[in-house]
């Protein structure tokens, strides 16, 4: 009986549609860019615009509130917005039971209500066999919280060794399931699951790989835009036509940039934290090819998210940050104090630091869209997308232009497994899967799809062919003719009243069918929550 392909699924967190060095961008990324190179490379892969979403969607096939993950991993109301992964969705792992794989995960869960004690909605209990990392959705690169081996909590030991980087730890651990399961499993099939937390804030990495960027971005934002579009054209990935967003009207023009030092090392150890992530993806590749399993395993890497806007902290304390939603810690393991907030007389990059980088370098990521992770717009939900697999894939260096989002890489993996979608797991009826596989696409680009459906915080849309239809929450909806315009530049929503008023019908049915509860009664929700919760759900975030 022939084998069945390896799966080796990376998605890394904040990270906006041009960073990387194959879609554009100035961060060296060698190892990446040689999977892109040997693979494909998608032009219009979608996620769902937010950490705990994006994973629920990845991991099931479905959209996030049918999952139980409407939001976060906060409650803020019944059904899909319980902050869990509920028993009416069957996950990626699970599934592939049926077909013999060996399922592991290092790095980020994010789709569990409880960070401390074990519940049916952790990893281990939604289909893997082995797991390391985070059930917190952020933390410190050098001594996170909720850091895990299977269901017990092991914080204690990154606390102990000063050489822990939470970034480096999730490769090695990655590299150390490889080798195992060569070693103990022979032949059998296993799914790998890689979930980093670079390059979310807060901004931490090695010094040496922040120097490799002194002076790489400081043309500024304004120049270095430009010259990503004109990169993402030459390859192929935009179209031409294709006109620049102008920048975020909030911020200045780079030759009026403050506090130009502390600026400029903001982005250097963001693309640090990218560098390193890089580098473990790189460590991974040669695990694989050192145990021969590099022609028949299917390499995926995505983005969870467009790149993140937001500043530390907003609108929350420190004693909330530390005690209430645990994404922090108030001193380092030496015992020193932690400076949280984008203060500019503090550089960024140490134990004892907590910041983010802030719009105008989020623009710069997103480059050539507008907005940010939160909004559906171009600049919140596109993301880079890399299939490598020798065996599986022919093709080197090719592009494709059909459209897809989240949930069809389960339907890809379960294509290409040949692996059922079960109508039952456990006793429990489980929704349909939302997905359509993108096997087809490797061959050649095969134009349209069925429509795609969004919504986050009460931003919404919906993708039918050519036309987008997108609102920003509360504002009205807005009309995209995404082959002359994908930047969104043009609202054509006057023009095409008919047009709106079918699509937006047709997003409501949706809407109605997946469990999307009003924004207005989240908002609501929220304030009976309290603070914490209006942290991670600010609508200026």
């Amino acid at each position: 009986m022939k084998k069945k392909p390896n799966i080796v699924l990376i998605l890394n967190d904040d990270m906006g549609y041009s960073d990387i060095g194959c879609y554009g961008g100035e961060i060296e990324t060698p190892n990446l860019d040689k999977l892109a190179a040997d693979g494909l490379r998608f032009s219009q892969f979608y996620n769902t615009a937010r950490c705990s979403p994006s994973r629920a969607s990845l991991l099931t096939g479905l959209h996030p509130h049918q999952t139980g993950i409407g939001i976060l991993t906060y409650n803020f109301g019944p059904e899909g917005y319980a902050g869990n992964l509920n028993k009416h969705c069957v996950t990626i792992p699970e599934a592939l039971k049926a077909s013999n794989y060996k399922t592991y995960m290092s790095g980020k869960w994010h789709v569990a209500s409880s960070l401390t004690e074990p519940t049916d909605t952790w990893p281990l209990q939604r289909g893997f066999d082995e797991f390391f990392g985070t059930i917190i959705g952020a933390g410190s690169f050098y001594d996170p919280n909720t850091l895990t081996r299977g269901n017990e909590n092991i914080e204690h030991q990154a606390g102990k060794n000063k050489e822990f980087f939470y970034t480096d730890a999730i490769s090695d651990q990655a590299v150390e399931y490889i080798t195992k399961h060569r070693r103990e499993n022979g032949d059998q099939p296993f799914f790998q699951y890689v979930a980093y937390t670079a390059p979310h804030w807060p901004l931490h990495a090695h010094e040496s790989d922040i120097r490799k960027y002194k002076g790489r971005f400081d043309k500024g934002w304004d120049q270095l835009r430009v010259e990503r579009l004109d990169r993402l054209v030459k390859a192929g990935i935009l179209d031409k036509s294709w006109e620049l967003t102008d920048r975020d009207p909030t911020q200045p023009e780079w030759a009026d940039a403050k506090s130009r030092e502390w600026t400029l090392r903001c982005m250097e150890v963001y693309a640090a934290q990218v560098d390193r992530m890089d580098q473990g993806i790189g460590r991974i590749i040669d695990a694989l090819k050192d145990s021969g399993q590099l022609e028949d395993t299917l390499i995926i890497f995505l983005s969870d998210n467009g790149a993140c806007a937001e500043d530390i902290p907003e609108g929350v304390t420190v004693d909330e940050l530390v005690n209430n939603l645990m994404i922090a810690k108030s001193h380092t393991r030496a015992g020193k104090e932690v400076q949280f907030g984008n203060n500019p007389d503090i550089m960024p990059g140490p134990e004892n630091t907590y910041q983010s980088y802030g719009t105008a370098w989020a623009n710069l990521s997103n480059t050539p869209f507008r907005l940010y992770k939160h909004w559906i717009h171009e600049g919140g939900i596109s993301t880079p997308l890399i299939f490598h697999w020798p065996n599986g894939i022919k093709e080197k260096g090719g592009i494709r232009h059909t459209p897809g989002y989240l949930p069809d890489i389960m339907a890809t993996i379960l294509d290409i497994t040949e692996t059922d979608y079960p109508q039952e797991w456990n006793g429990n009826k489980i929704v349909p899967l939302e997905g359509n596989t993108l096997r087809p696409v490797f061959q050649n680009d095969t134009g349209d799809r069925p429509p795609m459906f969004w919504e986050h915080e009460g931003n919404a849309a919906v993708r039918i062919g050519k036309w987008k239809l997108v609102k920003r929450y509360p504002d009205p909806w807005e009309l995209y003719d995404m082959e002359r315009d994908r930047t969104e530049k043009m609202d054509l929503a006057s023009r095409h009243p008919e047009m709106v008023k079918d699509m937006s019908a047709r997003y409501d049915e949706w809407a109605q069918r997946c469990g999307v509860i009003p924004r207005e009664k989240i908002l609501e929700l929220m304030q009976q929550q309290g603070t914490s919760a209006a942290f991670w759900e600010d609508e200026e975030a």
